[in-house]
């Protein structure tokens, strides 16, 4: 219990300065939100308009200043304070209102890429909600409708601000009236909110912020939404709550402010037509660039994972089927470009590496046709999917099936069948769980991979080479006296079910992700294609593994414990190149490219990390075979199991 007790209280301690970090760059995005939009109330052609709003806007770029300062260290800091103290120059200078507010956005979007903050909803806000929330606590000062003509706002130096001040709300983000409601603002009558739950205060600032705009533009949005329209502007939330609609009209044109009046309205529409993985890419890579540009060098390649991880793996298989070049050149092309972000390449160097791989997208959506697959390319995909991803796990667990029956221990063969069984639940509860309760990044994806394919590889090292072992005649006499005699051990059983669990896991969430994909590629019309294609690689896969039992029984035991052990081994050697590699995917391990072949089902990969990392595998098999036949003599090809 003190432990438990100890460990809370470390834990919490540990927290405390991440949440300061947190607060202290909300504030900051608060402060540059009111330079940006109330600057023009103290200066106008040069000159000092109201001596007091001005004042305000130099204590604001102070504070800022003095915020940023405070923040953790990281790569991009300095430059952040650098733009801090040029943006206070130029209030000093009284420099013109467009570039000041230009200056205060720039900053404010340079911090949140900096400290990847929380800048749009988690999920869409109930507005019904907001409408409560605003009824009880701003109708008073601000109005009914939102027109700072409250009983309680009356006298207020300032006054309350009037929501239906178009040039004003065309100023300002969800997210800024989020900050307001969470922060309040000192010296006036707005008061913090953030008793509120998060869940409230984003349905507060998203019904606050509809006063901004008049029903003819959000019907004008909402016609634009239902054609179509907007799908690459607005793939989640992030625009609608985070951009201006000064900053959607200089994106995206006047289309994009009506589309974002419209989803501002109905948030939930957006969140009903999650973007397809192609446009997920996209867009993806575009907020890289832009990180980049920031001098956020972390966030820009944490992006351009997701990018990939999340967007362009999952249409793979479906591209591969009708332009296998493309979809290596693509690949190749996207490692690119991580490799300049994380070498921390020049801008225009890595400006030029986007716009290749962008290209290079654009020809897989014109490849692709935005249009379903064809019958024939569905099927086909559905079976090289499965093939792909289920042709390792059925030889390691045919081959640990196989031992069993030779070795006469069919009983302990349950454990095995429980190993991959629990792996295929655990595989679909796992997607299961990233759909519909907590999102799992295309990161953590492929580090779970990553690190299983490790530790399946270091197993099956151990068990191809204690199976090799058994193939001399003296080991052979040992192992049937010791353990067919009697009962396995419980970690002989143990170790064969975790391998069986391992093979399979790898791989069962992420072949599930694909199959997903490959669904909505294909369309209604397609799942038959893709069933069928499914259901065929099936049936050759339980083939393989007939055919491995089946011929299991016929080799003699030395042939078979030696030929069982080198095919594990040789699995160990692959896993372990796609294990270095699905690391390398995550950011987890650096990838340096070499002049080599790529063949993926045998996790050869051009990089010096994961080629290294085989020949590793490669020598300590080689070990552990020559080890292995200085212990004793082959059984002869004549004797057999009786």
């Amino acid at each position: 219990m003190r432990l438990r007790l100890l460990l809370s209280v470390i834990l919490l301690l540990a927290l405390i300065p991440a949440a300061r970090a947190r607060d202290a760059a909300q504030t900051a995005l608060h402060l540059l939100d009111y330079i940006a939009v109330d600057y023009a109330e103290a200066v106008e052609n040069g000159t000092v308009k109201n001596a007091d709003e001005y004042q305000e806007m130099r204590e604001f770029t102070g504070q800022v200043q003095g915020l940023i300062q405070g923040l953790p260290e990281n790569e991009a800091r300095s430059r952040l304070l650098s733009d801090a103290s040029a943006l206070a120059a130029r209030i000093g200078a009284k420099a013109e209102v467009r570039e000041v507010a230009a200056k205060a956005t720039a900053l404010r979007w340079a911090v949140i890429r900096a400290y990847d903050l929380q800048i749009a909803p988690k999920t869409a806000p109930d507005l019904k909600r907001g409408a409560t929330l605003y009824a009880e606590h701003c109708a008073a000062c601000h109005g009914a409708e939102g027109r700072g003509d409250g009983a309680a706002g009356k006298g207020l130096d300032p006054a309350p601000s009037d929501f239906h001040d178009a040039g004003r709300m065309a100023s300002r983000s969800v997210y800024g009236l989020y900050n307001t409601i969470t922060l309040g603002v000192d010296g006036t009558g707005m008061a913090s909110y953030r008793r509120l739950s998060e869940e409230d205060r984003w349905a507060l600032a998203f019904y606050v912020a509809n006063f901004g705009a008049t029903d003819e533009t959000r019907a004008e949005g909402r016609a634009l939404w239902a054609g179509g329209k907007g799908r690459d502007s607005f793939p989640d939330l992030a625009n609608v709550a985070t951009l201006s609609a000064n900053e959607i009209k200089e994106r995206f044109g006047e289309d994009g402010v009506a589309l974002q009046a419209y989803l501002r309205a109905n948030p939930a529409a957006v969140v009903a037509t999650k973007p397809s993985p192609l446009e997920f890419a996209i867009a993806t890579l575009a907020r890289s660039l832009d990180a980049y540009r920031v001098g956020a060098r972390a966030e820009a390649a944490r992006l351009a994972i997701q990018a990939y991880l999340e967007g362009f793996e999952l249409i793979e298989s479906g591209l591969q089927n009708v332009d296998p070049g493309l979809m290596a050149r693509t690949e190749r092309e996207m490692m690119a470009y991580r490799g300049l972000l994380q070498s921390g390449a020049p801008l225009e160097q890595v400006e030029k590496q986007a716009a290749a791989v962008q290209a290079l997208l654009a020809d897989v959506r014109e490849v692709l046709g935005g249009a379903q697959l064809s019958w024939a390319t569905t099927f086909g995909a559905a079976l090289v999917i499965l093939l792909r991803e289920g042709t390792e796990a059925i030889l390691v667990v045919a081959a640990i099936l196989a031992f069993l029956t030779r070795a006469g221990r069919t009983e302990a063969r349950r454990w095995v069948h429980a190993g991959w069984i629990a792996a295929l639940a655990l595989g679909l509860l796992t997607w299961a769980v990233s759909n519909y309760v907590v999102e799992i990044s295309g990161a953590g994806r492929e580090v779970t991979e990553g690190v299983t394919a490790l530790i399946a590889a270091a197993m099956l090292l151990y068990v191809g080479y204690w199976l090799h072992s058994k193939s001399h005649s003296a080991a052979w006499q040992r192992f049937i006296r010791d353990k067919v005699s009697g009962a396995l051990s419980t970690g002989t059983v143990w170790t064969l079910a975790v391998v069986s669990f391992l093979a399979v896991y790898r791989e069962a969430f992420e072949t599930v992700l694909f199959y997903q994909a490959l669904s909505a590629q294909a369309g209604p019309e397609g799942y038959g294609a893709l069933l069928a294609g499914l259901g065929l690689a099936a049936v050759l896969l339980v083939a393989v593994a007939w055919a491995i039992l089946r011929a299991s029984v016929k080799l003699p035991i030395g042939l078979f414990f030696s030929a069982s052990g080198i095919v594990l081994l040789i699995l160990a050697v692959i896993f372990t190149g796609q294990g270095i590699a699905a690391l390398q995917e995550a950011g987890k391990i650096g990838a340096d490219a070499v002049r080599f072949i790529t063949v993926p089902m045998l996790g050869v990969y051009p990089t010096l990390q994961t080629l290294s990392a085989q020949a590793l595998a490669i020598i300590l098999s080689a070990f552990g075979l020559w080890w292995a036949t200085r212990k004793g003599r082959p059984v002869s090809d004549d004797t057999r199991e009786k």
